[in-house]
Formats: structure tokens, sequence, C-alpha cells
């Protein structure tokens, strides 16, 4: 296990910000993971658990306590049942499983960070959500100082959300189970209309499996959201807000808000999203707010490719981009009366 002091966090994310930890420790079996979040947890050092670093937004003053940058490896496919260790880089195994024929997580191709933060978020993209295929999640308890598995469904998955999100100091992930589709090289059923349409196919049809997996690559890498080194449009998180889920009553206020503030014949975005809930667009609420692509002027920026994502140009701070944030958020808050959540989690800072 690998143990270093005062050590950067900000290479070990995708915004490329942040500051030191205390101390770093690297683990590459699940023993010692564990091992890692005891001592901390007996000597009640504060603990940052990091997987790919691709959700996370750190305070520039770093991180006082132990950092646990978990690079766990293991891909284990038996027939159409999937265990990935929670280090795993999650866009390869998405890659394997296509290569291997089998359908149900290939339209999460290109999605950044690790296999133990896809039930933590519920990561979802294109149509499909990895609660659809996630059979049980093996995490360490802190509470109860042993190892659990647990059934989906006592993961509590909603939209981008989960138990291990709800209760974050209380489930370390090691490992993750899924129950993929043998469908002769097909992919799923194409939900997202985006996809859809990009591949001429009606929603509901399957198309190969590994056609789908590279339409879904062109498609993120048109909005920045494909992992490329030399393109500050990918220095992000991918999509900081979550899309809006407003009640009855909400959605209402919001619609004639939209209306009065964009003219009457306006449709916002709207998908139903059960219980009398509607989901609307961040994207669009963004975008018709006024902070359009490329918004900004400091080293904190917009993406020029998505509204959704909040870039480092380069020189940024963590404060440079909060303060992007608070601004974009304030803005649709005037704008439409509707709070944007932010998507990533935050360390040593609120937004």
């Amino acid at each position: 296990m690998q143990e270093l002091h005062d050590a950067p966090l900000a290479p070990l994310t995708t915004f490329r910000l942040g500051g030191p930890a205390t101390r770093l420790v690297t683990a590459t079996t699940d023993d010692e993971v564990i091992a890692a979040v005891r001592e901390a947890d007996e000597t009640g050092t504060p603990l940052l658990v990091i997987g790919g670093g691709s959700n996370l937004v750190i305070g520039d003053k770093g991180f006082d306590g132990t950092a646990l940058r978990i690079a766990t490896t293991g891909f284990h496919l038996d027939g159409t049942s999937l265990e990935l260790a929670a280090g795993e880089v999650w866009t390869d195994a998405v890659a394997r499983t296509v290569e291997a024929g089998l359908a149900g997580i290939e339209c999460l191709a290109g999605i950044p960070g690790s296999a133990g933060a896809t039930p933590i978020q519920n990561v979802g993209a294109y149509g499909q959500e990895v609660s659809s295929v996630i059979t049980e999640v093996v995490a360490y308890d802190r509470r109860e100082g042993g190892t659990v598995t647990l059934p989906a469904a006592a993961c509590d998955f909603s939209y981008r959300h989960s138990r291990f999100k709800q209760h974050p100091d209380r489930f370390v992930v090691l490992r993750v189970r899924f129950a993929l589709e043998d469908a002769g090289g097909m992919s799923a059923p194409i939900k997202y209309p985006e996809t859809a349409r990009t591949l001429g196919v009606e929603a509901g049809h399957r198309v190969p499996a590994a056609v789908a997996r590279e339409t879904v690559l062109k498609l993120r890498a048109g909005k920045g959201m494909v992992l490329d080194p030399e393109d500050h449009d990918t220095w992000s998180a991918g999509s900081f807000f979550t899309n809006p889920i407003l009640t009855d009553q909400e959605y209402a206020a919001f619609l004639a808000r939209a209306q009065e503030r964009l003219g009457a014949e306006v449709t916002p975005p709207a998908f139903p999203a059960g219980d009398g809930m509607t989901k609307t667009s961040a994207a669009w609420l963004i975008d018709k707010a006024g902070f359009t692509k490329g918004y900004g002027t400091g080293p904190a920026r917009i993406s020029t490719k998505h509204t959704l994502a909040l870039t480092n140009r380069g020189e940024a701070t963590t404060e440079d981009l909060l303060a992007l944030a608070r601004e974009v958020v304030a803005g649709v808050h005037e704008a439409f009366g509707v709070t944007l959540v932010n998507e990533p989690v935050t360390v040593g800072v609120t937004l």
C-alpha cells in the first residue's frame, strides 16, 4: 500500500483542482482498502475516498486527513454475470462487455471514473442507468465494522442517488455485480431520443451493441464529455447540475415563468418522473437564463460544447469554479424560480 504525505489531489480529479491531502494512501486490494478505512476510523482521522475523481470538487485548502485512492482491479465475467472491482476503469469495463457481445451498459460508454462510483451516483446517460443491471454491491460497512453484500433492492436507487450517497460516511464500495443480457451481440432497446435519431432507428429498437457504444462515444465527445488532456472542455465533472424534478405545482409555476420570459408558445422540456413529478432539463434552464456555451471571462467557464459542464480552462482555482457555479444557480433561480443542485461531491467547500 503506497503512502504519501502532503500529497497533491488535483491530479487525481478530472477538474484538476484542489489542494493537497495530509496523507494519501493508494490501495490495490480489498484488504488494503478495509485496513486503511479501519485505521482512519480507529484513530478518528477524517477520510476521503477517491476513485476516478470524475465527480469530485476539492477545496483549494485540500483535505486535512487521509485520502484513500481505490486502485483495485478485477473484471470477472461468467456468462451474463459481471463482477467489477471498485477501482476498475468504468469506460474500459463497458468496452469489454460490448466486445463480449453483451448488452446493458453500452450506452454508458465514455463516462469517466471508476466502477465503484457507479452505484453511489446511480450513473446514467443516454437512456441507461446502472441501477437497471446491478444485482449486488459488496461494501465495507464502517458502522458495523465488516463487509456486507447489498442486493439492488437494498441500495435505494433513484435518479442520481442511492443509499450510498445518502450515507456517504457509512459504506465504502468494494465490488459491484451486474446482470447483463445476451442479445446476440445487439444492444438493449434504445430509449434515448437523441441516440435513436443519430442511429436512424425508432426508440425501442436494437442495434449492434458496438454501434450503440461508438455512437454514444461520438455524441459525448461532441459535448466535451470524453476525457482529453488537450481539450479544456473535458477538464470538468461532466454534468455539473442534475436535471430538476418538480412537483405538479412547482412545474406549473415554472412553466408560467418560462412563458412569461420567453413567450406563450414556449414549452420547456418535460419528462414524467413518477408520482406526479416532472423532470426538466438543467441544460435548457441554464441556456435560457443567459448562460450560453463558453460563458465566462475567467479561468473557469461553461464548456464551449455543453452548457451543463463547468470547466477549468487551465489556471482556475476551486473558488473560481464555485463562483461560476453560484452565478449560474442564482441566475437560473431568478429567471425561472428553479434551484439547480450540483451533481459532483464537494470536499471542504459548499456551493
